[in-house]
Formats: structure tokens, C-alpha cells, sequence
């Protein structure tokens, strides 16, 4: 019998039926009840448009008020992410849009993909990332006929908008640059960290100096407006009711003074250039600027064949080899508050370059990526330099060694221009056939040729003089008191200075410089940084070689600077500012780039000094150091023997009428011992409190201390004694894109300061 199983199957049928109705009912109920809300503020988002007004930067001034850190209103060309999802549509409009904006095609890919035209391999991890909340941006500070050309053809350019935006300028380029700093385009690498404070992936940001370190006070907040569109994305009208003002960013004022600013730059840099074209041969008196080139004499050892220095086949031939004089940096500094008051480093730039919409390959001429430190621009040597002080370290060891109890501010030693290490066994030396170095000589003297040999001598006129062998006692001092410690004693006392630490000075990369102790020397040897044949913790000859400032002791200008203002102000070691005073938004202008700082608010001020610590300096200490370094600028030297030893500064400071100042030459030892490899310091302060100056220069392959850096020092304290032979500072002419140089060139119109004598540390 067949069984009929239409009236089955109609069942099931009508089952399945009435499941998915009741289905379909419930997800209605639910999209209705349940989620009205959240679909009805979906509809009501895809009615309107959220566009985000970007705030006013906070601007930086100088001491007096000079803008030098200015915003200007541009126009951005823009386009709707919407239109460039297709690559055909893409290419397209980035082809019709690249004459207008004279913009290779090229660059605006990038802006869409920031790996567009990158190698594959290795792959493209950098670049520019732009928030798809709001229109791409193309091309910023576009003129005025570019916009009404785009705006009159919009047919052509669909969905290409123009935005109002903000740029940063800097009226007094290249003054300070390396201070101020500059901005650019938030990156891959830090998008998550600006995205967690609220920033916008379009933003541009601070990269180096000032701009970096206080962006959080000058960015400010973003504010938005609201409007309904309708379908075809036009529209209809603005929400008030939604819309938010920008706050703007806080003012910065620094302590920098640009004139004092453009002086120390202007010596700087043209120190160096003589530095390096200097006539070569013998100094006489008919030419003081001779003999300033390094000597490369025949050596007598071989029988006048080879030269003592010769390491290549040029220099082999020469007798006197140029300075590099590449580099080098100028710090002054109040030492009652401890507010910068210049801070010049070389090589310089133009920081607007950043922001003047340069190619990449332009970019990279400009600033090329190099393993050669002598030719890294984007470097702040006054806080990124880690330098050997050469004889400059002298006044800090030796307030160091009377405070440890070495010696006391009158304690004698006789200089016989060798001193010979006491702590080692005579038989280990080299000079009866051993392997250990126990004979360290002063600077060869001029007269005889021979290591100099000073005679009687305290602290006062060790200093005088830079006698190396009274502080390579000391040195050994300190090393014999290691051995009853875990650390160095000499840095428990050095370090008092700031020497081994960061300054805290409100600028990003500043480095801490050392103060070596066995743990930094194991760290040395492990990371190839040291000789790994060196014995792995701290021996005698490193401590003797730390006490003239050479070895493993390096340090920044600025904690140099800084520790001649600790001894200037008694012992009071300060933290330094670069910052003044933080201002609320809007300061009023007083005229063309300056503000009108009394009529602004004052948020924060940093006139109060930071005490970061006290250094012990009794009156006897203090009486003592202060007059060494007196008599090195002033003179007299030592007689000894019926020979007369100069100090190493006073053929310098014949004919200088500014202020009393105390100061100390050095020269730091270049790589292989060679001389035109050796760098030249000066640091020096005055003692008329009225007028309360530290300034410490330091120029790198550049000479003897008082023959590159001391006159660089003479040149500034010349000029803060009497203003007036400052240039004006005046605003900048136009960037001129098409130069080759990151910064023109720099130099004083009276060079007569620079004129230095023979004195030789």
C-alpha cells in the first residue's frame, strides 16, 4: 500500500514556515524596542559631518619678548578619503592635482600611502599616517591663486576641499635653532602615545628642542563644529549647539637672549673657519695667527727621516697639518638663577627648513644621514656632546681633593715636570722594563722643549699654570682612597658638580656624561666602547687621567658651564633653565614679532632658582681657586730657576677691558695622540657679581684651549661687557629654497676679540 507523504512534508513545511516568521518578528521587535536608540543615532551621525578646528599653537619668545617661534593662517588643500579609494580614481585626481600644487605625483601618493614607491624589501615601516576622520591633507600654506583655481574648476577635483589650518613660523631663523626646535608630522612609531593624549593623526608636532619638550604646554585643544548634511553631502546647516571653540596653547617664554644668542653663534662659528684656514708655520712675533696649525716635526729618533707624527703618506710630508675644527659649543649662563642665556651649537641649521614643504631627496641633501659625528647637524652639541674636559676639570678636582682631605688650599709640592706614580712597585714600570705606565709629564715647554718643570707650586698657582703633574698626584690620592670603598671616591666628589648626571634642563636628548667608576668601565669594555684587553674595573692611571680631564671622564658643555657657576656662586650647584616663564594663550604683540609681556599672564615663572645641591667651598677654598683662576687670565705665571712659565691665558687677554672674570684653559687629547685631533675649552665666569656670567666654550680638533675656545670666551665676555658691539638682531630675510647649506654662514663684523697669544695648554 503507498503512503501519500505530500500532507507530511506540507507539515514540516508549515512548521519551518511559522519558525522563521516568528524569527523575523523578533529581530524586528528588537531592532525597533531594544536597539531603537542606537540605530536612530547611526541615521542621525550619517545626517551630519564633524569637522575639527585646530587650535592656535602656543608661540616662544626670547627674553625680551622677540617672537621667535611665530603661527601663521594658511590654506590646505584637502581630499575626501572617499574619492581615492579606487586606485584608477586616485591616480587620476592625484595626476590633475600635481601641476596646480607643483607636487610631484609621487609625493601625493605618499601622502595616501606613506610606502608608495618604497622598496619592497626591506619593508617600509616609516612615513606619514593621516586620520581617515578627517580629509586627507595634499599640500599646506597654498596661495591664494592655487585655491581659487582648484575652487573654480571642482568639477575636475571631486571631493578636494580647502582647509583652514595653522604654520609654524620662525621669524628669526636660523637664530637658536637648535633651542626652539621644529615640528613634524606625527609618525608610525608614536601615532598610539599622541592618540592616547587626545591628538589628531594629522597633526604636525614638536621634534627637537623646545618644541618637543614643552609640547604638552604650547599644543593646545582642538575644537569642532557640527553640521547636517543631506544625501548628495551637502550642507544644510550648522549645529551651534554642538560646537566647541579651540583653546589655544600657552606661551612659552625662554631665557635665551637672541642678542647675546647671535653673538655667541656668530664667534662660534667664525672661530672655527679660522681654526681651519689658518696660515701654517712658526709663530713670531711679526705673526701671532702662524704656528696655530698642529706640528708634524721631523723626528731626531730616526735620524730626521720620518715625521713624530706621520700616519699617512700626506702627513708624512707635512710639517703642519690643518685643524678639522668641525664642530664645537658656546653656553652662558646666569649663576645666580641658572637661566641660559645663550646656547649655541655647530654645525647649525635653519629650522625652516622643516616646514617648507621640501622633497625628501631635497631634505636629504641638506641634512644627510652620517656616521662621521663631526658633520651631524641635527645635534645639540651643547647638551649632546660627551667631550674629554682637558685641564678645564682642574678647579673641580681640586676643590674635590680639599674637601676629600688630599690636600689642603695651601699644600706644597714641588714640580719637577714628571710625576712618577707612588703606589705602583717600581719593577712593574715601564721605565725599568715592566708593563705598567708610572710616568706622567707636564705639557712640553716651549723655551726648552723638555716636559715643563714649574718648581714650588700650590693650588693656586698649579692652576696658574695647568701644572699636570700636581693633579696627577691628586688623581693617585683619590685612587688610594678607592680601595677602601665599593665606588670612586673621586666621583663621590666630582660628581657634587653635576659631572655624571643630567642637568634636567628642559630640552629633549641631553646626554649625562661620566664620571667613571668600575662598574661604567665594565660597562665600556662590554659594549666595545673601551679596549677589551683593559683590565675590568678602575685602576690608578684611569684615576690620574680623570684628574686633567682625559680618560673616561666626558662631559657636556653645559654641565661644564654649570659647574663654573657652582664655584662663581659658592657652591650653590643649580639646575639649569632654558625656560623663563610659561604664559597663558594669546599674549597681545607689541610691534612686528615681539609680544607685549606686560600685558600677559603669567602661568608659571622660573625666575626662582632650582638648588639641585651644595658643594662645600669654604672662604680659604674659595680664595684660593678663585685667584688661580684669576691669574690665568691675568697672569702672573711662576718663576723657577730664573725661567719665567706664563699662565695659559694672559698673552690672551692682553688688551681686554671687560669685566673681571676667573677663568681655566684646556685641551682635550684627540684620537691617536695626534695634535690636529686635539679640542680646544675654555671656561670662565665673572667675579663682579653685579654681572653674573658663566660661559664655558668648547671647540672640537681645534687647538690648544686659549689659541680656539679661549678667544671665543674673551669675544663673548667682551661683548656682554659692552653691549654695543653686538650685532642688531633682525628678522629674516625669506628662506631661499633653493640653497644647498642648512644654514648660511655666520660671522662676526669685529674679529680684533679673537685675537690670541701663545700660551699653550
Amino acid at each position: 500500500m503507498t503512503v501519500d507523504k505530500r500532507s507530511s512534508r506540507m507539515g514540516v513545511l508549515a512548521v519551518v514556515a511559522v519558525l522563521l516568521l516568528g524569527i523575523l518578528g523578533t529581530r524586528l521587535w528588537f531592532l525597533q524596542g531594544t536597539q531603537q536608540q542606537v540605530y536612530q543615532a547611526r541615521v542621525s551621525a550619517s545626517k551630519t559631518r564633524v569637522v575639527f578646528v585646530p587650535p592656535e599653537r602656543g608661540r616662544i619668545f626670547d627674553s625680551d619678548g622677540r617672537i621667535v617661534a611665530d603661527n601663521k593662517q594658511v590654506k590646505t588643500i584637502a581630499v575626501d578619503w572617499s574619492m581615492l579609494r579606487k586606485k584608477k580614481d586616485r591616480d587620476a585626481l592625484f595626476s590633475r592635482l600635481s601641476g596646480p600644487l607643483q607636487t610631484p605625483v609621487v609625493e601625493l601618493q605618499q601622502r595616501y600611502n606613506p610606502c608608495y614607491g618604497m622598496p619592497a624589501i626591506p619593508r617600509c615601516t616609516k612615513g606619514q599616517i593621516y586620520s581617515s576622520l578627517l580629509p586627507l591633507p595634499l599640500k599646506e600654506d597654498v596661495d591664494e591663486e592655487t585655491v581659487n583655481f582648484i575652487l573654480e574648476r571642482s568639477e575636475d577635483f571631486p571631493g578636494v576641499s580647502v582647509q583652514q589650518d595653522w604654520k609654524r613660523v620662525y621669524p628669526y631663523a636660523p637664530l637658536a635653532s637648535h633651542v626652539i626646535g621644529y615640528l613634524g608630522s606625527i609618525t608610525a612609531g608614536n601615532l598610539g602615545a599622541y592618540r592616547a593624549k587626545g591628538y589628531n593623526a594629522n597633526e604636525r608636532v614638536g621634534q627637537f628642542g623646545v618644541e618637543l619638550s614643552e609640547e604638552s604646554v604650547l599644543h593646545g585643544t582642538w575644537g569642532k563644529k557640527v553640521f547636517e548634511i543631506d544625501a548628495a553631502g551637502n550642507i544644510v546647516r550648522e549645529d551651534v549647539g554642538q560646537e566647541l571653540q579651540p583653546v589655544a596653547g600657552q606661551d612659552v617664554q625662554l631665557s635665551v637672549d637672541l642678542d647675546v644668542q647671535q653673538y655667541a653663534e656668530q664667534a662660534l662659528e667664525t672661530e672655527l673657519r679660522n681654526q681651519q684656514n689658518l696660515p701654517s708655520g712658526p709663530q713670531t712675533p711679526e705673526c701671532l695667527s702662524c704656528g696655530q696649525q698642529a706640528h708634524n716635526p721631523i723626528d731626531p729618533k730616526t735620524n730626521f727621516k720620518t715625521r713624530v707624527y706621520a700616519s699617512s703618506a700626506q702627513w708624512g710630508t707635512t710639517e703642519w697639518i690643518p685643524f678639522k675644527a668641525p664642530a664645537g659649543a658656546v653656553v652662558v649662563e646666569d649663576y645666580t638663577t641658572g637661566q641660559v642665556v645663550a646656547m649655541a651649537s655647530y654645525p647649525t641649521f635653519d629650522n625652516r627648513w622643516q616646514g617648507s614643504g621640501i622633497s625628501g631627496d631635497k631634505y636629504k641633501e641638506l641634512f644627510p644621514e652620517t656616521d662621521d659625528p663631526d658633520k651631524s647637524i641635527l645635534v645639540n652639541r651643547a647638551i649632546q656632546g660627551q667631550y674629554n674636559m682637558g685641564s678645564s676639570i682642574k678647579p673641580f678636582i681640586a676643590v674635590s681633593a680639599i674637601n676629600a682631605g688630599i690636600i689642603t688650599p695651601t699644600s706644597p709640592y714641588l714640580d719637577q715636570g714628571i710625576y712618577t706614580l707612588e703606589t705602583i712597585d717600581p719593577k712593574r714600570c715601564q721605565n725599568n722594563g715592566g708593563t705598567v705606565r708610572c710616568q706622567f709629564k707636564n705639557a712640553i715647554s716651549s723655551g726648552t722643549g723638555l716636559p715643563a718643570v714649574y718648581g714650588p707650586l700650590s693650588v693656586q698657582s698649579a692652576l696658574a699654570v695647568s701644572s699636570d703633574a700636581f693633579f696627577y698626584r691628586i688623581g693617585e690620592r683619590f685612587f688610594e682612597a678607592d680601595q677602601t670603598t665599593d665606588q670612586s671616591y673621586m666621583k663621590s666628589f666630582v660628581g657634587q658638580f653635576g659631572f655624571g648626571e643630567k642637568t634636567g634642563i628642559q630640552l629633549p636628548f641631553e646626554f649625562s656624561g661620566r664620571v667613571p667608576d668600575t662598574t661604567i668601565k665594565k660597562a665600556l669594555i662590554a659594549t666595545g666602547k673601551f679596549g677589551t684587553n683593559e683590565v675590568p674595573q678602575l685602576v690608578v692611571g684611569d684615576d690620574v687621567q680623570v684628574a686633567i680631564g682625559q680618560g673616561l671622564l666626558s662631559a657636556t658643555p653645559l654641565q661644564a658651564a654649570n659647574a663654573y657657576s657652582t664655584l662663581a656662586n659658592g657652591g650653590h650647584h643649580l639646575q639649569p633653565s632654558i625656560i623663563k616663564a610659561i604664559y597663558a594663550p594669546l599674549t597681545p604683540n607689541a610691534g612686528p614679532e615681539v609680544a607685549d609681556l606686560a600685558k600677559g599672564s603669567v602661568v608659571q615663572s622660573f625666575a626662582t632658582p632650582t638648588v639641585a645641591n651644595e658643594v662645600t667651598i669654604d672662604q680659604p677654598t674659595r680664595d684660593q681657586i678663585v685667584q688661580g683662576l684669576h691669574r690665568v687670565v691675568y697672569g702672573p705665571g711662576v718663576t723657577y730657576k730664573g725661567f719665567y712659565h706664563g699662565t695659559t691665558g694672559e698673552d690672551l687677554f692682553i688688551g681686554y677691558h671687560g669685566m673681571q672674570i676667573a677663568g681655566k684653559t684646556g685641551t682635550a687629547q684627540g684620537a691617536g695622540g695626534y695634535p690636529w685631533n686635539d679640542s680646544s675649552a675654555f671656561g670662565a665666569f665673572s667675579t663682579d657679581a653685579s654681572q653674573p656670567y658663566a660661559v664655558y666654550a668648547y671647540l672640537e680638533k681645534s687647538g690648544y684651549g686659549a689659541k680656539a675656545a679661549g678667544p671665543v670666551v674673551r669675544c663673548v665676555f667682551t661683548a656682554l661687557s659692552d653691549p654695543t658691539k653686538m650685532d642688531p638682531v633682525k628678522i629674516s630675510d625669506m628662506l631661499d629654497t633653493s640653497s644647498t647649506l642648512p644654514a648660511q654662514p655666520k660671522h662676526l663684523a669685529d674679529t680684533s676679540c679673537l685675537n690670541a697669544g701663545s700660551s699653550t695648554d
